[in-house]
């Protein structure tokens, strides 16, 4: 990562940079993006999608039900392969291409918004290109690659003061606002430690790898060059597109990237961890340099915040990885102690004399044992009337009637403890991390998966724009 002082080039330099390394922008304003957006708070918001198949398909269907948007475009790198079909038939008249850049040039001043659901490695770049062109963004969880591209969109996305949203979906369900509600009124207080887990199999369980795989012919729908963007280029394989990226290190952020921000939001949220001090990896079964172990454990600590005492935070992934239970949460129909059938994904909060039991996305709460919620009942705040959810809320939001839920400024802290994460998982052993630096202390290695590799020729002016 850059330590000295960094270069920050206009928006403008930064469209010639771009135009001349091949990457095009069809509104080329000079000014900035006003903070309460520009558009006419009527009418349906104009939407183009950066990539079309498996949750980039479901994105799809999902915002043209809210009957508040315009197709408009569409793009991906396999733009008639098998798993985009589906959405080409539901929609035959949106127009689609290839490359996001020619998407830009051909149609960006028809379009206000763009969604991003492209594997993670090439978050950043799609991203980066919408928010110079004055674009607001709805971005698939995990926010970027690297910690370094996350604190790249904050600023970026500060500074053109666009729209953000981060696809962490629960983050406008039932949990985000009873998680409030009871922070706020004190029932969630004195947290000392939360315990997250996400149990189910992967689709890398059972690998054992020693090398990338050594190549398959690329199919003809394929840019497989443009699926690496900045990245170096491996031969393409089954086992890499178009759905098992996520458990490689070089293009996936594995369970922890995947469901942490599923499970773990509203906690690093309304707890106000902020990043951590501390990220150790206690268990890594099968770990290996190329792709994420078939089980683990991490710990994290996170300093005292304002009254709050100091957290721990556990994570435990993995088929037969599971979190120790609780005592509260064993069966009541058991007079032996004997343990409930776990659920195989979410999390519990130890509180100074509460403890509770929760879910995934927009699961709510349980104060466990069941017997201590119900006497609590009649003292739990309730949470009442409709509120948009977080597709409807991040229209609304382009519209300038609602704040986003999960922008940047939220969701990038949460994202880059989660990379915290994958980098202990990664490394192993025990990192000490400098919040307010934003470096390892003594891990030169560390540091360095921070940034992660440097960008190839052409890519290079998505990292210069702050």
């Amino acid at each position: 990562m850059n330590t000295g002082t960094p270069t920050r080039p206009s928006r403008r330099q930064f469209l010639s940079r771009a135009l001349a390394a091949g990457v095009w922008c069809a509104i080329p304003r000079p000014q900035r993006v006003p903070r309460e957006p520009s558009v006419p708070n009527v009418g349906k918001l104009n939407v183009a999608f950066a990539g079309i198949g498996n949750r980039g398909a479901d994105l799809v269907k999902t915002f043209a039900a809210t009957g508040l948007v315009n197709l408009v475009a569409f793009c991906d790198v396999d733009l008639l392969g098998a798993h985009t079909a589906e959405t080409r038939k539901l929609f035959p008249d949106v127009p689609g291409f290839q490359d996001f850049r020619k998407m830009f040039a051909a149609l960006g001043d028809r379009f206000e918004a763009l969604v991003v659901a492209v594997p993670d490695h090439t978050h950043f770049a799609v991203t980066m290109h919408a928010i110079a062109c004055g674009k607001h963004v709805y971005v698939e969880k995990p926010l970027a690659h690297t910690f370094e591209e996350v604190e790249l969109l904050m600023a970026a996305a500060a500074r053109h003061r666009v729209v953000t949203q981060m696809g962490n979906q629960g983050h406008s369900g039932n949990n985000y606002h009873q998680f409030k509600a009871w922070t706020e009124a004190g029932i969630v207080k004195d947290v000392t430690r939360v315990v997250a887990f996400m149990n189910s199999p992967r689709r890398w369980h059972g690998w054992k790898v020693d090398g990338f795989p050594p190549g398959d012919p690329v199919p003809a729908t394929l840019d497989w060059d443009l699926w690496h963007a900045n990245l170096p280029v491996h031969p393409y394989s089954p086992l890499l597109h178009p759905e098992t990226w996520r458990g490689w290190y070089a293009y996936g952020n594995g369970a922890l990237g995947d469901w942490g921000a599923h499970i773990l939001d509203t906690a690093h949220r309304f707890l106000a961890l902020g990043l951590p001090r501390v990220v150790e990896a206690v268990r890594r079964d099968g770990a290996n340099d190329l792709v994420f172990p078939q089980a683990t454990t991490l710990r994290f600590e996170f300093a005292s915040r304002q009254q709050m005492p100091p957290v721990e935070v556990f994570w435990y992934d993995g088929i037969e990885n599971l979190p120790p239970q609780p005592a509260e949460d064993r069966s009541a129909a058991s007079d032996k102690g004997a343990r409930a059938e776990p659920q195989l994904n979410g999390k519990y909060i130890y509180a100074g004399n509460l403890v509770f039991k929760g879910g995934t996305h927009g699961d709510t709460l349980r104060i466990i044992p069941e017997e201590r919620m119900r006497a609590m009942t009649k003292d739990l705040p309730r949470v009442t009337g409709r509120s948009s959810d977080h597709f409807e809320n991040f229209i609304l939001a382009c519209r300038g009637r609602e704040q986003a839920r999960s922008p940047f400024e939220v969701s990038g802290p949460l994202t880059q403890v989660l990379l915290l994460g994958v980098i202990a998982q990664r490394l192993g052993g025990r990192l000490e991390f400098d919040p307010q630096a934003k470096r390892f202390i003594g891990n030169a290695r560390a540091n360095e998966l921070l940034k992660g590799p440097p960008p190839r020729p052409g890519w290079e002016s998505y990292y210069r724009l702050q």
